[in-house]
């Protein structure tokens, strides 16, 4: 039996008396690669900063490795949590090296240098994300699939054991969408495990061993691919009928808008 690494009880976020997220409970098991997905405004994001402990507001149960998330400290949540946020924006005029190199902080001790176990392990990053090229380019000059790029090598420098991304191939082109995906099925192997939010359900069915399916802050459906993306679900969340196959890889293309739209007002 896999090693549940992530386990959420009737989780909630609220904002102005509104409920983003709603009593969401799913778990996250040793070597899986977990998809989040639902049209926008669904609550997915919201619940990805909850689940990674960004969001200290959040209400209900979080357990990483069975220990109760708030009793783990930041140092040990830096050490086994990995973070790619959407359109992470990058202010100060480093390096991609270097912002990479940042990734390694919490291996290091105080005022200590960068060893060559570091060194190695941004090397590894950058050659993962295919960022060798971009090295020393500053990162206020990347395009946006540049920069997620980045990002994404900046968190695996750290070498953790649990990965959150959030929406990490929506600005990459069509080779680093397939790339990035492998990287983090691979990535999801053994003891680790990742949970990713994303839009494009072909690539979603393609990469993801599970899937949680969300709708105005509650899951509405979650489990195998085959389960959760069946055309009922796709027509009640997001309002549009679907042509999709499997010949050698699943494939979802929208179809037609249906009459009614989820969450429309019925005169």
């Amino acid at each position: 039996m896999m090693q549940t690494r992530l386990l959420a009880e009737s989780v909630s976020v609220h904002r102005a008396e509104r409920a983003l997220v709603d009593a969401v409970s799913l778990q996250v098991a040793a070597g899986e690669l977990v998809g989040l997905i639902g049209p926008n405004g669904a609550g997915k994001s919201t619940l990805l900063t909850a689940l990674a402990g960004i969001d200290r507001k959040a209400s209900g149960c979080i357990t990483i490795d069975g220990h109760p998330l708030q009793g783990i400290s930041a140092a040990e949540r830096a050490l086994q949590m990995g973070w790619v946020e959407q359109s992470g924006t990058i202010h100060w005029p480093v390096t991609v090296e270097r912002l990479v190199m940042l990734g390694r902080i919490p291996h290091l001790p105080v005022w200590c240098r960068a060893t060559a176990t570091d060194l190695q392990a941004v090397e590894n990053a950058l050659t993962l994300c295919d960022c060798q090229s971009l090295r020393h380019r500053q990162v206020t000059t990347l395009s946006g699939g540049e920069r997620a790029r980045a990002l994404l090598a900046r968190a695996l420098a750290a070498e953790p054991t649990l990965l959150f991304a959030d929406e990490p191939i929506s600005n990459l082109d069509l080779g680093h969408q397939l790339q990035t995906m492998q990287l983090l099925r691979d990535f999801a192997s053994e003891k680790r495990a990742a949970i990713v939010v994303m839009h494009d359900l072909s690539l979603a069915a393609r990469y993801c061993d599970r899937l949680y399916l969300m709708h105005q802050g509650r899951i509405v459906a979650s489990g195998s691919v085959a389960k959760v993306l069946s055309p009922q679900n796709l027509a009640d969340v997001y309002g549009v009928s679907v042509i999709s196959g499997c010949e050698s890889v699943p494939w979802i293309v929208p179809d037609q808008l249906l009459s009614e739209q989820p969450g429309a007002d019925t005169p």
